[in-house]
């Protein structure tokens, strides 16, 4: 994926590439990300140079690597793609979540329902709430994701070498991340899920992910932590960054993340709505990585949210 900002002096838009877009090439990587633009001129601007990758011309076959800065000129949009500004509860909101913070980086506590940045019929997201709430600020941008219905932490870059070298930490494995799930089914042991995952869009034009040998490879560590009737609280470390990795591999083994309505299994949902479960039950417990000023070790931690604490206690399942 990839943050976008606009420049204020001249419309023009800058995309940071993210991890999981590494390889892709930049003119599919423009198709995808310029909602309501006509491919033909999404190709005339790149054949003309006005697409510039870290402040040089491509060709469309480019491709991209994260941490690339790829500046796109002002282009006419319809009125689906135009963006609203982030209301004072949104920031607000963020305002309270800063679980870590200093000269380079941050790291915020996300709401599940919020995603991370605008796009795809979405007016703002995370990161643009974060500029409004700091207007003065001259760089803010997401050093990685989390899925919109995913809570915890996301960390936000403050300078440009902190991105690149967070993004250098993210290709060489470096980052530990840890999420707490609940799995629908009684989970035995541990679990080390490895399956290839690639991206596939439906005939709705919905985006899924499913495991694939033509896949990027994926491997995720699943351990449980605790049971309750017929579901499983586990702690999920994800070793790659695929999209929606923990939610398919998890599907992938027969025990689906609850709460899943794209992934998970209908039924059981529909069951543990009655025990209050009212979106994905899958949480970013935690980060540790080094600090890419000091070398030292980092370790933030995000709380369970209370909405998903209620639901283990109507389980009867320890916290």
């Amino acid at each position: 994926m990839e943050t976008q900002e606009r420049s204020q002096s001249e419309g023009a838009y800058r995309l940071v590439v993210e991890t999981d877009a590494e390889g892709q090439r930049v003119d599919n990587f423009l198709r995808a990300r310029l909602k309501g633009v006509p491919k033909s001129l999404i190709y005339r601007i790149l054949r003309t140079g006005e697409v510039r990758v870290n402040r040089g011309r491509v060709r469309p076959d480019h491709r991209l690597e994260p941490g690339d800065v790829v500046r796109v000129p002002p282009l006419r949009r319809g009125p689906e793609t135009e963006k609203a500004q982030p209301d004072g509860r949104t920031t607000q909101l963020l305002r309270d979540r800063v679980l870590f913070e200093d000269r380079s980086l941050l790291v915020l506590d996300k709401p599940a329902g919020l995603a991370v940045h605008g796009g795809s019929g979405l007016s703002f997201g995370v990161i643009e709430a974060l500029r409004a709430l700091r207007p003065h600020a001259s760089f803010l941008e997401l050093v990685h994701r989390l899925d919109r219905e995913t809570s915890g932490c996301l960390m936000v870059a403050k300078r440009r070498p902190a991105l690149r070298a967070l993004h250098a930490l993210l290709r060489a494995g470096e980052v530990t991340k840890t999420y707490v799930a609940l799995l629908v089914g009684k989970l035995g042991g541990p679990l080390e899920v490895q399956a290839p995952l690639r991206k596939n869009v439906l005939q709705s034009g919905e985006r899924v992910v499913r495991a694939s040998e033509e896949g990027k490879a994926a491997f995720t560590r699943i351990e449980p932590m605790g049971h309750g009737p017929d579901v499983t609280l586990v702690r999920a470390t994800p070793l790659t960054g695929r999209t929606h990795q923990i939610r398919v591999h998890a599907a992938e083994t027969g025990h689906p993340v609850a709460g899943d309505l794209k992934y998970g299994d209908a039924e059981r949902n529909r069951a543990l709505r009655g025990k209050g479960l009212r979106r994905l039950f899958l949480h970013a417990h935690s980060l540790r990585f080094r600090h890419p000023d000091t070398g030292e070790p980092v370790e933030v931690t995000a709380p369970l949210p209370e909405e998903l604490r209620a639901v283990l206690r109507a389980l009867g399942i320890p916290q």
